[in-house]
């Protein structure tokens, strides 16, 4: 039962799926913050295209 114990204690396999998800979620945010940030200007610079047409 120690045994089992001990080696689940240094059994990293959990904290890197754990880091893996923090990166992923960082990812994401950035990505919905540029969106954000450059969605108006793009939305705009279709419209003109679309005036023009």
């Amino acid at each position: 039962m120690l045994k089992s114990l001990v080696s689940m204690l240094h059994d990293e396999e959990g904290a890197t799926m754990v880091e893996y998800g923090v990166i992923v979620a960082l990812i994401a945010a950035v990505c919905i913050a540029v969106v954000a940030l450059i969605g108006g200007n793009i939305n705009s610079a279709f419209t003109s295209v679309n005036s023009k047409l």
